[in-house]
Formats: structure tokens, sequence, C-alpha cells
């Protein structure tokens, strides 16, 4: 991967050792375990409690690319307390189970024929509990798409293409989940619905700015504050009228006049027995970025806020950040760690590959041009960017000029959203494989002395 000499390869190797270390830091094996405890016959979950032997039965289900994960450390918790479950993971991520927990394998993130079946087993199972059953639902990143249960009138392939027309457009991760709550039987509080009347105990890994519980895999056990009004703004907002599925505008469309019954709002009496608890965020990982970074001799800087928005945007306010700091002017001296974190969006505009973070990375390579001992890298945690196979890239200030050297038109290869293949051409895509966990994106801008 590195063509690079002296400091600045040492740079590099920083950057990775610090990407490792932060999303180790977020196993959900050990997060989970934090904050669930089993003690005496009680299972407590911050500050609920529930007697298992008020139960007849623990039925556990739930989505995500960490679900099978998560389904570990719960079997670690409860053992043969289980009685059985299904969940919905990512094609790739399935671990071995001891319990009769089911696992179904989806993609993502456009969903397919078996996420709906997953699904469908899934709702199937909830809608035969009683008061006596405690439902745990494990949710992670990705379960948007894994969960996937179109509402009457509306089929898998229309859901795909309003996937793929949302990705395409550049609409925030939050606009994306609105309309998703309201063509779906399983989402916005609507599985919290279908379990009545067991309790239910939701234990979500964070995927999303703000870690609001409404939009972690949309929410299914989460009151929605979001409307059908919500939904025909956005696709105002997008001009996406004509680019999504008729059956599906029509089904907004009633909805926001009234004629479809809302998602399940605040207050709502069908919450009474849910419980939903976030074991794990981005927090975690920028934490742990930083304790490494610490130890590898660096100053360190978290930005306060977590990065969204326009992705080339974000890349130049990291590039100005890294220029003050290279100048002495910014909030910490060489050598020196910018860490933050969050979730970009691209508006995709040519036909290549790539993702979020490679993007990110890209442009801000080209910002950093010519810059001695830099490096600068973009990694999701779930070791999956956009459609493809690496979690992310790494560049420095040599970057730009390499490519050139190659023939490599940097600006082509952006404007083109073909980051994968231009950082797979100079061998700096970062390749991690399923890390069964997903709490967004680490960003990491190393400058040397």
């Amino acid at each position: 991967m590195i063509v690079a000499a002296g400091q600045t390869r040492s740079l590099r190797r920083d950057a990775l050792s610090i990407l490792r270390y932060s999303i180790r830091a977020c196993d959900p094996l050990h997060a989970i375990r934090r904050r669930v405890r089993l003690k005496r016959g009680k299972l407590r979950a911050d500050s609920k409690s529930y007697d298992l032997g008020s139960f007849q039965r623990i039925l556990v289900t739930g989505a995500g690319k960490a679900s099978a994960r998560m389904a570990q450390a719960l079997e670690l918790i409860l053992g043969d307390r289980i009685t059985s479950g299904i969940l919905v993971t990512k094609t790739g991520h399935v671990l071995p189970l001891q319990s009769d927990i089911e696992l179904v394998e989806g993609a993502h993130p456009l969903p397919d024929k078996e996420g709906l079946k997953g699904a469908g087993r899934i709702v199937k199972l909830l809608s035969k509990t009683d008061a006596d059953d405690l439902v745990v639902l494990l949710l992670s990143g990705g379960g948007s798409a894994l969960l996937v249960s179109p509402v009457p009138g509306t089929s898998l392939s229309d859901k795909i293409k309003l996937t793929d027309a949302l990705l395409r457009c550049g609409a925030d991760i939050k606009e994306i989940n609105t309309i998703r709550k309201h063509i779906s039987r399983v989402k916005g509080g609507r599985l919290a619905q279908l379990a009545q009347p067991a309790s239910v105990l939701t234990l979500a890994l964070s995927d999303v700015v703000g870690d609001r519980l409404d939009s972690i895999a949309s929410g299914p056990t989460a009151p929605d504050r979001t409307t059908f009004s919500d939904c025909m703004r956005i696709i105002k907002k997008y001009s996406l009228k004509d680019r999504i599925p008729k059956s599906i505008y029509s089904h907004l469309e009633r909805g926001a006049s009234g004629k479809i019954k809302e998602t399940p709002k605040p207050g709502d009496p069908i919450f009474k027995k849910v419980m939903n608890v976030i074991v794990g965020s981005n927090r975690i990982a920028l934490e742990a970025a930083e304790e490494k970074a610490k130890g590898l001799g660096f100053n360190t800087y978290v930005l306060p806020r977590p990065v969204a928005g326009d992705t080339t945007r974000a890349a130049k306010r990291h590039v100005r950040l890294v220029k003050d700091i290279a100048l002495r002017k910014g909030p910490v001296r060489p050598p020196a760690c910018v860490i933050s974190g969050g979730e970009t969006t691209v508006q995709i505009r040519g036909g290549g590959k790539g993702g979020r973070n490679q993007e990110l990375a890209l442009a801000a390579a080209m910002g950093i041009k010519g810059m001695k001992n830099v490096v600068f890298l973009s990694a999701g945690t779930d070791g999956t960017d956009g459609p493809t196979d690496a979690a992310g890239a790494i560049c420095d200030g040599q970057t730009v000029q390499r490519a050139l050297n190659k023939g490599l038109d940097p600006k082509a290869y952006l404007v083109d959203n073909d980051s994968y293949h231009f950082f797979g051409k100079l061998g700096d895509l970062i390749i991690t494989g399923p890390t069964q966990t997903n709490v967004m994106d680490v960003h990491l801008a190393l400058i040397g002395t």
C-alpha cells in the first residue's frame, strides 16, 4: 500500500493502527455486556429490570450488520434461557451461534428477497407473542435495508428502486429513513405494535448522527416523530416524484392526505412495555482513537460535532484545519492527530464505484496536495463503504502526484464518483473485511513535525 518515505510512511502506519484500535473498541460483545447484566434471575438493562421467572419465552429478533455478534453477546448472558429467534444480517456477516437463534443473510444497501423472507418470518413470529413473552430486539447499522417489509400495494422491486433513488439524490440518512418508515410494516414503531402484548427490550448499536432511537434501523420499536407530509417534502426537495415507483408515491400521497394511518407517535400506549437501550455509538470509537493516538505521542484534537452533510464540503473543512495546524495556527501543535466521526452524504452524479469514505479521502487528497508529513484516512467501522469491499481509503500529500505519474486524473475520478478504482490503482484502499460492528465512520488526519 505505501509508496512514501520517512515520516509519511510512519504516519500511515500510525493512522491504520489508530483505526484498528478504535474498531476493536466498538465490539458489540463488550458493548452489550457493559450495559446488560443477569443477576439472580433478573436481567438488567440500564434502569429496567426483568424478572425472567415471569416469562414463558425469551424470543430474540433483529437486523443489522452487527446482529450476529450482538447475538453472541446475548448468548453469553442468557445462555439456554433463549427460546428461539430470527435475525437478518448482511451477507457474509454470519457468525456461529450456540442457541436456537437462526441467522438469515440479506443484501445491503439495496434489499433483496432473502431479507424480505427473513423480515416476513420475524413478523410472523412477533404476531404470535403473548403477554408473558420477552422479545429482545438486536439492532445495528444496515437494519433499515435488511429488515424489509413493504406495505401492501408496494413490492420489493419498488423498495429497491426507491432506495436507489434516495441514495443517488444525496438525501441524508434521516431523510431516507423518514420515507422508509412510511412504506414499511415494521419500521417507525410498527414492530413494537406487532409484538404486543409482549415486553420488548431493544438493544441498539447506533450508526446515526445524534444516536436517535427513531433513526437507528428506522426505529422499529421507537415512537416516530416524522410524518407522511415530511415524506412529501423530501420528495419535492430532491425532485423525486418521477424517479420513484408510482405505487410508493401514491401511498405517501394518500398518507399525507390522511387516508392512511400514521406511524405510532410519542405517547402511544403500545410503547408502555418497550425499553430501548443504546449499547454503543461512534463516541466509543472516537474515544478509543484518541487514547491510541495519545499513546503514540500525538497531540489530539477531536472535532466537537459529528461530521455530516456533503462529503466534498466535509473534506474541505478537514483540509483547512490540517493546514492551520501545520502552520501552528490550529487548536493543537504537531505532531497532531485530528479525530472526527459521523456520516457524510455523497450525491451520485457519475457512473463510477465508491463510497462516502473513499470519496472523502479523494477530496482530501486533492486539498493536501504537496504537503509534507500529512496523512488523511477515512473508513467505515463496519468494514464496508458503499457498494464496495473496502472500508475506506488512506492518502497523503503525495497521493495526487503519485496518481498523475500513473496517468490518473484525481479530479476526473472525483467527478465520476469513482474513488474505489482511483485508490485501488494506487494500492491505498483499506480492506478490513466484516468487522461485526457498525458505529458510523472514523476520520483521521495526522500532521507530523
